[in-house]
């Protein structure tokens, strides 16, 4: 026991001396893992997700070019505030923010038959023909806010909100009381283009202000841009 601190105090002495040559050669070590890995898993254990779209089956799992860019649209860095602007980690008390892992996770139980999710990208129909995330649906955010401050201009923009709500949240709009019944309505997985984009939050905050449960609207925060980084699998409509 004493021998194995002892080596390890050492090693660690060692490392501080030479760092520069010690991490050169650390990170071509694991440049040359990578090169020669017959496997470029999601996790240890994790190669790939089966998820459903249209009827089709997609393999969502991370490419295998080690040359691979991210796409032109999120290589860009500088993006005006406002509208731009970086997003907090908690968008609202109650609602839970996800990362790639957990949006996996829930891609997989719809594909098992899980009808009470829905995975929301919230861009506008221009960004979703770039790519999307399997099994995701597109209901851009300004279907449900015209404007990031959630307010309407006109009573067709509010319809097209009940309709949503009802046909595609399954939530049911009692007219007796003028309030909306969230009982049976779906959990929410709203994302957008990544940690600079205002949109899903800016509808999460209206419908968790029209009552919808906020332990039923989940977010994935790093949205397309953290996806494609990773290199998982897209899919265009």
């Amino acid at each position: 026991m004493t021998t194995g601190i002892t080596h390890f105090q050492f090693q660690r002495g060692a490392l501080r001396r030479v760092a520069p040559k010690a991490i050169v050669l650390a990170c071509g070590l694991l440049a040359g893992g990578i090169a020669v890995a017959a496997e470029n898993l999601i996790t240890n254990g994790l190669e790939s997700v089966e998820v459903k779209q249209d009827g089709e089956t997609i393999v969502v799992k991370r490419g295998h070019d080690h040359d691979a860019k991210l796409p032109e649209a999120f290589q860009k860095s500088e993006r005006a505030c406002p509208p731009f602007c970086v997003q907090p980690i908690e968008v609202l008390s109650g609602v839970q923010t996800l990362g790639e892992l957990e949006v996996l996770d829930y891609l997989k139980r719809m594909s098992a038959g899980d009808d009470s999710i829905l995975i929301i990208d919230s861009r506008t129909p221009d960004w979703v023909m770039r790519g999307t995330i399997p099994g995701s649906v597109n209901i851009p955010w300004n279907k449900i806010n015209t404007d990031v401050g959630g307010t309407f201009e006109t009573p067709a923009e509010m319809d097209n909100l009940v309709h949503i709500l009802a046909d595609e949240f399954g939530a049911n709009y009692d007219a007796a009381s003028g309030k909306w019944d969230f009982s049976n309505a779906k959990t929410l997985v709203l994302f957008c283009n990544g940690i600079w984009c205002p949109q899903s939050t800016a509808n999460i905050k209206t419908l968790a202000g029209l009552g919808y449960p906020v332990h039923k609207l989940k977010w994935y925060r790093g949205g397309m841009q953290d996806w494609v980084s990773v290199g998982l699998t897209t899919v265009q409509p």
